[in-house]
């Protein structure tokens, strides 16, 4: 048997990410806290962060053709994978493996997060963003590791996403 992916393992630190996204202008906070895998974990945390501001829930799913998708939800969203699968196209979604989610998005389970997208634009995972990222003022994430979350507004997330050449796909 593998031995289990640490942080280590990762094809980038966050330390490095917050450098780069600090490096190209790009305003976020930061909240170190112990480790979230969860939306239930995480809404022990998120008083401490700015109130109002959009909490995220994300997925990762392959679809039938062997397509990766990172889908990024609302954290109270309902999700039928059926119909999820109808509105991006993609038929027969599943959860992706944690060993496919490293090779792919560069990460361990619990710490997903558009972010992710560092390493995803390169191995040609799909970004599917929610609309309500899009109307958030505020959109708190992992940054590749999930005992810390920044915040940011969408359109720099939307901005940095662009010049790694990802064009979400849009879920209303």
């Amino acid at each position: 048997m593998a031995p289990l992916a640490s942080s280590a393992d990762l094809t980038a630190s966050s330390d490095a990410l917050l450098d780069d996204l600090a490096a190209r202008g790009i305003g976020f906070d930061r909240h170190d806290h112990p480790p979230l895998r969860t939306v239930a974990d995480s809404k022990e945390v998120q008083h401490l962060m700015c109130p109002g501001a959009l909490h995220i829930r994300n997925l990762y799913l392959r679809d039938r053709k062997k397509r990766n998708f990172l889908v990024v939800l609302e954290q109270d969203r309902a999700v039928d994978l059926k119909v999820l699968g109808a509105a991006i196209g993609a038929r027969e979604l599943s959860f992706g493996s944690p060993d496919r989610l490293m090779e792919f998005l560069g990460i361990l389970p619990g710490a997903v997060s558009p972010l992710a997208m560092l390493t995803g634009a390169r191995t040609g995972v799909v970004l599917v963003l929610d609309r309500a990222v899009e109307r958030a003022e505020r959109i708190y994430m992992h940054p590749l590791i999930n005992d810390r979350s920044i915040g940011m507004a969408p359109e720099e997330l939307l901005s940095w996403l662009a010049g790694l050449g990802v064009t979400p796909l849009w879920l209303d």
